[in-house]
């Protein structure tokens, strides 16, 4: 059973948290372990998977990047560390971006590193918006193949751009 199934929501790469967070507490009670102890070892169990797995997908719902992900992986577009081409002018543009970030970071010049964290957020919405229209209004057996590539392509540059973000953490 997939993360959608279980929480009997059709398959989507915008889940309403409005609507998904009470379903998760509902699931949550109804499948809590602490209510099986007087259930055979199998009742048990069962109960434990299915408690961990609405704790997974509801932690993956919570994030736009990982249920992108999710959704493109079941429908089998996405493998597990794929190593996926991104275009080269793309690449050497985050290569010079990152450079950029590490010198600033290094440096400790703050004024060079928030100018760089505005330079990030307009990449992303520039390599998001192809993809907006999408993505926010997905449809199962409607939206093609080739947009969800499209997606694809999006999610591996937005993971190009996390990096960077989290080097200025350090």
């Amino acid at each position: 059973m997939n993360h959608f199934e279980l929480f009997k929501i059709p398959i989507t790469l915008t889940p309403n948290m409005g609507q998904l967070k009470p379903k998760f507490y509902e699931l949550s009670r109804k499948f809590h372990p602490d209510f099986f102890t007087n259930e055979t070892e199998g009742e048990q169990s069962e109960a434990l998977e299915v408690s961990s797995q609405i704790n997974k997908a509801f932690k993956v719902f919570q994030n736009k990047d990982e249920t992108i992900k999710y959704v493109l992986q079941l429908k089998g577009l996405l493998e597990e560390e794929e190593k996926y081409n991104l275009q080269p002018d793309f690449l050497m543009e985050m290569m010079d971006l990152n450079e950029q970030m590490m010198e600033a970071t290094m440096q400790g010049d703050e004024e060079a590193t928030g100018k760089l964290k505005t330079t990030v957020a307009e990449a992303e919405a520039e390599i998001y918006e192809p993809v907006k229209e999408i993505i926010e209004e997905y449809e199962e057996g409607k939206t093609t193949t080739e947009e969800l590539l499209r997606v694809k392509e999006y999610y591996y540059k937005k993971k190009y751009l996390n990096r960077i973000l989290a080097t200025m953490q350090r």
